[in-house]
């Protein structure tokens, strides 16, 4: 399996911690990790969440609102910070980074989808790493569950688009299992899924942490969109972003979806 181009997906709750402040030190290790990668000759490119996280986490709430101008405005103070990081972080591995807002329009049409992979392509031939996200500031679908739903579904539809090949999310569990393994202590980790099922979608819980919006049935979706495009899709725990390397070893890790 030569994985020369993977994108990778980091979700609110890897990126912070409970109080929604930063976990630099895991961000440290992704970071640390995709250069590497990097450093390899393949081409990387992450799809983060966690300005609204991150936005929150600075301005001390305790949890998110339920407003959209108020989302909106912890997203345009959390993304300035999150950048601020990635740049540091991946610059101290001598990597340059390059930010990437997207909304919902931007792939829907194809003369501007067409524009949109001529950005990734290029920054990718400079050898710099995209840096992607929903442009929360000014889609408001998104905020209330209408655009891509999810930066689970917003990498899947990056993955299509950029021709990777395969697809990581990382998350706060390490894989699908055959039951909710945080109520089940016999819960069984699913290695290897041939095929999305009706019945491997029904195994997927509700929704995620205080912090993120997504949940195991968000990444099921994600997996379902890039298996049906030919991509393998790797679903693996975030704690310790080295598990990456365990999918690029070929290694059995979290749950891969297999590309149809």
């Amino acid at each position: 399996m030569d994985l020369k181009r993977i994108v990778i997906k980091v979700g609110t709750s890897t990126l912070t911690y409970e109080n929604g402040k930063a976990n630099l030190r895991r961000i440290d290790k992704l970071c640390k990790v995709l250069s590497d990668l990097h450093n390899q000759g393949r081409d990387i490119i992450l799809v983060s969440s966690g300005a609204i996280g991150v936005g929150m986490g600075k301005t001390g709430l305790p949890k998110k609102p339920d407003s959209t101008p108020e989302k909106q405005a912890l997203a345009a103070i959390g993304q300035c910070e999150l950048m601020f990081m990635y740049d540091k972080l991946f610059g101290e591995y001598n990597n340059m980074v390059a930010q990437v807002l997207l909304t919902r329009d931007a792939v829907d049409s194809e003369h501007r989808k067409q524009n949109v992979l001529n950005t990734f392509n290029t920054l990718l031939s400079m050898g710099i790493i995209p840096i992607v996200n929903e442009n929360d500031t000014v889609a408001i679908d998104e905020l209330e569950g209408h655009n891509f739903g999810d930066n689970d579904m917003l990498s899947a539809i990056v993955a299509k688009l950029v021709g990777a090949d395969a697809l990581v999310i990382l998350t706060d569990i390490d894989g699908l299992y055959d039951s909710d393994p945080r109520k089940n202590k016999d819960a069984k980790r699913i290695e290897r899924v041939e095929k999305i099922t009706e019945e491997i979608e029904c195994m997927a819980g509700g929704s995620g942490s205080n912090r993120g919006t997504g949940g195991m049935t968000t990444k099921i979706q994600a997996a379902k969109y890039v298996t049906e495009a030919g991509i393998d899709c790797f679903v693996i725990c975030g704690d310790e972003p080295q598990r990456i390397y365990d999918v690029t070893d070929e290694k059995s890790v979290g749950t891969r979806f297999c590309a149809n």
